[in-house]
């Protein structure tokens, strides 16, 4: 799991462990993940993964290979830059391309590293941690570099699902969640986080391609 140091990834973490899966929570500081896995009760690992890195994650990936048989489950939860202050009319192009790095490059390279072990599964899910903002039904001004991101990860969900029949791939919006991003205000981190829980827990006969909240369907 991606960007689990804390927020919603940290809880996603301690919910999964719960139900008694093996999680390896990731993060770019090594001391952190370290620290937040040793909290958590269950079977948690720590290891050190940047998204935005292409050599970090294929030396992640080999980490994977040597100490797990296969992945059930991908959750990529790490993202960016949340630019309410921006708009795309005189957006910095450089923050957007820093958004794209993580919230969707990230997520594809991490999934393309990993995808060997998730083909070992017999039930491999892929989970991208999206959000309404990214939701072309509903989107407007602002948030130039978090909404176009987040609109193209639901995009890759959608070409993975088709590509990729045997496993599920859904993305997940968490709601508006009270986190260092979310700010003051929204709801209980363990509610949005069940909602990723809802998804990376699916059986064989669940739903892919799909973006939800809460087990429905988000508009596209």
């Amino acid at each position: 799991m991606t960007g689990a140091n804390r927020g919603i990834g940290l809880e996603v973490a301690r919910q999964l462990a719960a139900l008694g899966l093996r999680v390896v929570l990731t993060a770019r500081d090594p001391a952190r993940a370290e620290a937040a896995a040793a909290a958590l009760p269950g079977d948690v690992r720590a290891a050190r993964l940047d998204v935005a890195s292409q050599e970090s994650v294929d030396e992640c990936a080999r980490w994977a290979r040597e100490e797990l048989e296969r992945v059930d489950v991908l959750v990529n939860n790490a993202a960016i830059l949340y630019d309410t202050w921006a708009h795309a009319r005189d957006a910095d192009l450089d923050e957007i391309r820093e958004a794209l790095e993580t919230n969707l490059l990230g997520a594809w390279r991490v999934t393309q590293a990993l995808l060997p072990l998730l083909e070992r599964s017999a039930n491999g899910r892929i989970v991208n941690v999206s959000s309404e903002g990214g939701s072309l039904a509903s989107m407007g001004g602002g948030t130039p570099a978090y909404s176009v991101s987040k609109a193209a990860l639901n995009a890759l969900t959608r070409v993975l699902a088709a590509e990729l029949p045997r496993m599920r791939v859904n993305a997940v919006c968490p709601g508006w969640t009270a986190t260092d991003m979310g700010g003051r205000g929204g709801r209980p981190v363990a509610a949005g986080a069940a909602s990723v829980v809802w998804a990376a827990t699916l059986g064989v006969d669940g739903p892919t391609g799909g973006f939800f909240r809460d087990g429905r369907p988000v508009p596209w």
